[in-house]
């Protein structure tokens, strides 16, 4: 006999996309070329040389897109806007037809009963922009704002929840320290501005909604917990400063207004002596009214780290590892749904128990071809249903957990890795741009039609 654990009323159920990933038509309509579009027409920077021009078609097809969300019950949808579609230029003229776009994705959601989330920022900077210092220019933040003012103003009588930047740790260290997404940098001293910067855009932009919105607006942040791959000393070290480089380095000083000492000491002489003005600014945007918190923090969740220590690695002196029995993912990442109880709980224990979003969750497997109609994806099924019960697990030790987002709704553009990495909830055909519902869709959508899940159900993971 198996029992039921039933999520709360008006608990949030939906899936998350972004704009480069899913759109395709990246010029179209006059919109302004982005950074993705630059570095994906480099060669050698992408897996096969693939690029996001066509990618799911999806501003060509949002309209059978919307109809398959609504065909699972989504009762949300994450997206993101492509910034050089609204600011071609990344600042002054804005550009009808893209935002017209947008326009009519709300609606059409809406229409649908699907909460839109807005994300202003998934990644995809305006190529203009970047070649006037991007996110190393001091004036980004005002750029960002400006950005979103304009967003605002259009969308936000019908859309209730936005979110400013999402992962911006991957923007600053695979972007600009590491050189594996765009904009291909590789730069110690770069890093550190780059993250300040975002965290400013982030206050700039928040400000700009504490003045004209009248929703919720958040942040959204790769988390995950570190876990030391031995007892060792070194490596119980290691995964304390992967810890403050990848959990801290954002939330800190939003909650607390300092950044986590071990950067410093990690960056050396790269790390600015930032104003104390500026870090103020930053946790004033986790406050307003009479002292009440932030709206919410989005929590995109995959895997844990597990961590060894290896001088040979800049700048952290560590690694992350995966045991040798471990079921992973094809992106090489450990199937760990516990660390999701783990964090949440540490954001609980850390920040005062914040509102959350769980922004992103999924899985990339290799699925076979579509049978009778449907893809049989039995390792996502699992993975879905065992950090539900992860999540659930957290909502009942006290976590303010208000939602949860698959990632991703659709096989897309995974980034440098091409369309090698399929993470979607439906597979696109790549040839003609065929949708087919997997076997997990239909679990998910079982779901979210009972706002439960059989306490059974994901204990194979």
């Amino acid at each position: 006999m198996t029992s039921e654990v039933s999520f709360p009323n008006g608990f949030l159920w939906g899936a998350a996309t972004s704009a480069y990933q899913i759109e395709g038509q990246p010029l179209a309509d006059g919109a302004g070329p982005s950074i993705w579009h630059r570095f994906t027409h480099n060669p050698g920077q992408v897996a096969n040389g693939e690029t996001g021009d066509l990618a799911c078609d999806h501003y060509r097809r949002s309209e059978e897109d919307i109809a398959l969300m609504a065909d699972l019950g989504l009762g949300a949808y994450r997206f993101s806007i492509a910034w050089g579609r609204v600011l071609p230029e990344g600042r002054g003229r804005v550009n009808a037809k893209g935002l017209d776009f947008y326009r009519r994705l709300v609606d059409a959601l809406l229409e649908r009963g699907i909460q839109p989330m807005v994300t202003l920022y998934h990644w995809d900077l305006p190529a203009a922009l970047h070649d006037r210092g991007g996110w190393l220019n001091p004036d980004s933040p005002a750029w960002f704002a400006d950005y979103a003012q304009v967003l605002f103003r259009a969308l936000d009588d019908r859309v209730s929840r936005w979110v400013t930047l999402n992962e911006p740790w991957v923007v600053t260290v695979p972007g600009y320290l590491e050189g594996a997404l765009a904009p291909g940098h590789r730069d110690l001293f770069e890093a550190p501005r780059v993250a300040h910067h975002l965290l400013l855009a982030h206050a700039e932009a928040v400000g700009v909604y504490r003045s004209m919105g009248r929703h919720q607006i958040g942040l959204a942040v790769n988390l995950e917990p570190q876990h030391s791959a031995s007892p060792s000393p070194e490596d119980q070290a290691a995964a304390q400063r992967r810890d403050a480089f990848i959990n801290r380095w954002f939330l800190d000083p939003l909650f607390l207004g300092t950044y986590p000492t071990e950067l410093a000491s990690l960056f050396g002489l790269a790390w600015p002596d930032f104003a104390d003005s500026d870090l103020a600014r930053i946790r004033a945007a986790m406050a307003h009214g009479t002292g009440a918190r932030s709206d919410f923090i989005g929590v995109n969740y995959y895997s844990r780290g597990l961590v060894r220590a290896n001088p040979n690695s800049v700048p952290l002196g560590a690694e992350r590892v995966s045991p040798a029995d471990a079921l992973c993912t094809t992106m090489g990442w450990e199937v760990y749904p516990r660390g999701l109880t783990e964090i949440l709980l540490w954001l609980r224990d850390r920040y005062s128990n914040p509102p959350l979003y769980i922004t992103e969750n999924g899985a990339a497997f290799n699925d076979p071809p579509a049978m009778d109609g449907m893809v049989p994806d039995p390792d996502r099924v699992n993975y879905l249903r065992s950090h539900l019960h992860a999540a659930h697990e957290a909502l009942k030790q006290g976590v303010d957990l208000r939602g949860y987002f698959v990632w991703s709704l659709l096989d897309n553009f995974e980034w440098a890795h091409g369309y090698s990495q399929r993470f979607g909830l439906i597979q696109i055909d790549p040839l003609n741009q065929t949708r087919t519902l997997k076997a997990s869709a239909h679990a998910y959508r079982e779901i979210i039609r009972g706002n439960r899940i059989h306490s059974s159900e994901g204990s194979t993971i």
